[in-house]
């Protein structure tokens, strides 16, 4: 058969991605072998599922196993896995280029910080396993082969820009992994790793738990003194949640986080269960101490690692976790399901869903230990997390309760500090019935509002949602603890306390009202006085159930056509270009100058809540007229 070889180029962002992963942004370089290792177990694991699912598959799973060659005179490292192996196009796919979107974004934050640290958080986030290769080799061949076929592919590259690939025949099933290994440097942090010892030292510390055997040939000492050279199994192959809380310390956990979630951090939180009874499952569970950079993206997996009976059945198994939780990682193994199971199976699986049930519990309820024990912790969960646990507001209503109960929010009391349900409801003034909010799409805008300046003055305290969820779920739930969420852009808010001032400046704006009613009503369904303004002119708010501007934006963004909804101009009469314009209209009754600044006042309170105007040209003309009268 032919053995073309052919000669590519990396993607230009993969390129300088591998440069940056070169040159030394990882202290620890040892964790190049945690990587290719789990990449090996992962292969091992999904050829003894698809040997489960397609019994014509000619495979042999008698011995799967990971087998680690060093050899000292030729200066290489293979590690070396007899699992599902990888089509020439995969190899394609997955290896000579970065399969993930985003890698400009990454690229850009990584020039943004000079901190090694924070780099090797932001790379970590890309799972580029495979690519720490080039840490500790100046060259990388892959030599694999899919099980089912017959033809190999071989993959080589010196990390520089360019790699190779060529159709090979007579190679086993599985993958190979060969790195040319660099020379030692103590004072680079590179290790000799053609070592047996140096690798043993470092599966121990990082693949100990992997389910498959990791073997390799290490020095055995005989009875007459003499060493012998004997192939070993050098990890333990325990399964962690299978075992008993008080004998795992947190280094382990730290590392079997690190191999399931492919990340290079430390979980934020470690959630380890066992529940027995009519179905029996045990749950290893953890919480990333930062966000992936894909979290809200459409095409973003979840799900925890489902097994059976230790047996890996599939990756991001979402039937366990809801989409608003599905940053978690970890792995469960229940004891009672079919080796067999399927997707569709599950979706209808009854104990499934109980076992879904019970996480999303125990997750929620281990942030709210967090939350009462660690301020620091939870603040970094929430930072990194509470976007997209809000979404189970709406989502989970079974849970809606106890996720509010879990959420903090920006208020008006403090800019720097953000504030619970139970702590706003604690410090909320007496008489005070309900738990003011204002929504927007960011801080600044909206706390610059018109429609906060009476609560401001008053110190009633205003929560300022400004993500987009906050728009839905506010929607959805009317109260928490017994107090209503109000919004203070929505209905009548009476904040006046002097009744009797209040019913006479009504006598008195009641002509200028019904006229500029009538004047506006092709944008406003009522004008009406306003006792949640006190320095601003005017503002529009919305009737009770009528849809915020900002979720009618976002339904129209996504398609859907939803009717206008004309809204309500609240007017401030203490204001000097209100009471003037009563003056005006009292003297001299309607005319265009006088609708012309009804107009502008409409205009101005659109754009102080952060409106679209419908014409803007026609208002700059108004505007400039007007100015223009006044020199």
């Amino acid at each position: 058969m032919s053995t073309q070889v052919e000669t590519a180029e990396f993607q230009a962002e993969a390129q300088k991605l591998l440069q940056l992963m070169v040159h030394a942004i990882y202290s620890n370089k040892d964790t190049f072998l945690r990587e290719l290792i789990s990449n090996a177990s992962d292969a091992i694991d999904k050829l003894r599922l698809a040997s489960y699912q397609d019994k014509d598959l000619q495979v042999d799973t008698d011995d799967l196993h990971i087998l680690i060659e060093p050899d000292q005179e030729q200066r290489t490292l293979t590690i070396r896995d007899n699992g599902i192996g990888m089509s020439k196009d995969e190899v394609r796919d997955l290896i000579g280029t970065i399969a993930k979107s985003g890698t400009a974004e990454l690229l850009q934050e990584l020039k943004d910080t000079s901190d090694g640290a924070a780099a090797q958080e932001l790379i970590g986030q890309f799972g580029l396993g495979f690519y720490s290769s080039f840490m500790v080799a100046d060259k990388v061949t892959l030599l694999t082969r899919k099980a089912g076929e017959d033809t190999a592919t071989r993959w080589e590259s010196s990390g520089e820009g360019t790699y190779t690939i060529e159709a090979v025949e007579d190679a086993p099933q599985g993958t190979a992994v060969t790195l040319h290994l660099k020379a030692e440097d103590q004072e680079d942090r590179l290790l000799d790793y053609a070592d047996t010892r140096t690798l043993t030292q470092i599966v121990k510390k990082h693949s100990d738990f992997i389910a498959w055997p990791i073997r390799m040939e290490v020095d055995k000492p005989g009875d007459d003194g003499e060493s012998t050279r004997e192939l070993d199994t050098i990890n333990s192959m325990k399964a962690l949640w299978a075992r008993p809380k008080g004998e795992v310390e947190q280094a382990e956990y730290n590392e079997f986080y690190k191999h399931v979630a492919h990340d290079w951090n430390d979980p934020l939180e470690t959630i380890h269960l066992r529940a027995e009874g009519t179905f029996e499952y045990q749950a290893l569970l953890f919480i990333p101490a930062t966000a992936p950079f894909d979290l809200f993206s459409r095409d973003q997996k979840r799900g925890a690692q489902l097994y059976v009976k230790r047996v890996f059945i599939m990756d991001d198994c979402e039937e366990l976790m809801p989409e608003y939780l599905r940053f978690i990682k970890g792995v469960v193994d229940a004891q009672d399901l079919s080796l067999n199971v399927s997707r569709e199976i599950l979706q209808q699986d009854r104990r499934i869903q109980m076992v879904r049930r019970r996480l999303v519990k125990k997750i929620l309820t281990t942030v709210q230990e967090v939350q009462s024990n660690d301020a620091e912790r939870y603040a970094t969960f929430w930072e990194n997390f509470g976007q997209a646990v809000k979404e189970g507001i709406v989502g989970d209503p079974d849970n809606s309760e106890l996720i509010l109960d879990i959420s903090s929010f920006e208020s008006t009391r403090d800019e720097s500090e953000k504030t619970t349900l139970r702590q706003y409801i604690e410090r909320m003034q007496e008489g005070q019935d309900a738990i003011y909010y204002i929504t927007g799409n960011s801080r600044s805008k909206i706390e610059n509002s018109p429609h906060i300046e009476a609560f401001r003055d008053k110190g009633l305290e205003v929560l300022l949602l400004s993500d987009p969820i906050d728009e839905m779920w506010v929607e959805s739930v009317p109260e928490f603890e017994g107090k209503k969420f109000q919004s203070i852009t929505k209905g009548e808010v009476d904040l006046d306390e002097d009744s009797e001032q209040d019913a006479q400046q009504k006598e008195d704006f009641a002509g200028v009202l019904t006229w500029m009613s009538t004047a506006l009503s092709d944008d406003v369904k009522e004008v009406r006085l306003s006792s949640r303004l006190s320095s601003s002119p005017a503002c529009i708010v919305g009737d009770n159930h009528d849809m915020t501007p900002t979720l009618e934006k976002m339904y129209r963004a996504m398609g859907q056509q939803v009717p206008r909804v004309k809204r309500i101009l609240e007017i401030n009469p203490t204001h000097p270009l209100v009471s003037g314009l009563r003056s005006s209209f009292d003297e001299n009754g309607e005319g265009e100058d006088l609708t012309e600044t009804a107009q502008l006042v409409y205009g101005m309170a659109l754009l102080a809540e952060g409106g679209e105007l419908r014409d803007p040209a026609q208002f700059t003309s108004l505007l400039a007229n007007r100015l223009a009268k006044t020199l």
